[in-house]
């Protein structure tokens, strides 16, 4: 089986065609015979928009290609609740289940990931209220609803990701497990003390969810989040992809390509079990 995987194509900040553009991907992953293709977040600013893509993206490829999204932060901000993002949404949502690939010992699990501000580790003096209100100052997460805190949520994450990872052990399963949030600090980008990027490296992710999954053997780890282009790197026994399209805004151009669909041409990843 053939898998492709992307993450942060962000559709609506990109103000892209998303009609003509979903058409052109599902020609190109056909054509690349692809069987599973898997999005670590960030399709649209709200989850209705980013569910509806990947279902109408299913149904114009049809039985030949898998399509299966986790959410990204961008995601969570418009059109659904922190319960539902734990539930059973919709068709094509994986968060917090698994998916055996039929003829192979594989299975991907999915998990929307979350932060616990332990990435921030060179802003001194801040308190854990510290954090939370500059989130709701300046951050986008400021206005995703939550019955909890951070830190909570980051071990919900961990606590759901290990039963999941139990289990496939269990089934005696390899497993790609894909997620939204940074899981290990080698990725983090720190700026001279006072940059406000610093504060922000708080909403990154998590070391310790990294830690859980080499703990656990997996073999291969999807996340986005941070729009950085490194080459898939080995740590430990697993290995790690990054495959964030990113923006290209008026503001902000982050693509190496000239157009939407060479960037994200380039940004796949693909892997054969």
């Amino acid at each position: 089986m053939k898998i492709a995987m992307t993450s942060d194509n962000h559709f609506d900040v990109n103000r892209l065609d998303v009609t003509e553009t979903l058409k052109q991907q599902a020609e190109f992953l056909a054509n690349q015979n692809v069987s599973l293709y898997l999005i670590a977040g960030d399709l649209f600013n709200d989850f209705e928009k980013s569910l509806t893509y990947v279902q109408n993206l299913q149904n114009e490829l049809g039985a030949q290609t898998v399509v299966k999204f986790i959410a990204g932060n961008h995601d969570m901000v418009h059109g659904v609740t922190f319960e539902e993002l734990e539930s059973n949404i919709g068709t094509g949502y994986l968060h917090n289940q698994y998916l055996d690939l039929p003829g192979t010992d594989w299975r991907i699990i999915g998990n929307n990931g979350w932060y616990d501000y332990s990435f921030a580790t060179n802003v001194k003096g801040k308190t854990v209220d510290n954090f939370a209100t500059w989130k709701r100052a300046y951050w986008i997460d400021g206005v995703i609803q939550q019955p909890m805190s951070d830190a909570e949520r980051m071990a919900l994450v961990l606590d759901e990701t290990t039963q999941q990872l139990k289990s496939a052990q269990k089934a005696r399963k390899h497993v790609l497990y894909f997620t939204h949030f940074v899981p290990r600090q080698d990725y983090i980008r720190y700026a001279p003390q006072g940059n406000l990027w610093n504060m922000a490296n708080a909403y990154m992710g998590s070391p310790k969810l990294g830690k859980l999954l080499e703990n656990y053997k997996v073999a291969r780890v999807l996340f986005g989040h941070m729009h950085i282009y490194p080459q898939a790197q080995l740590f430990e026994q697993t290995t790690y992809y990054n495959q964030s399209v990113g923006y290209h805004t008026k503001r902000i151009n982050e693509w190496q390509k000239d157009n939407f669909m060479a960037e994200w041409r380039s940004r796949l990843a693909f892997l054969v079990v």
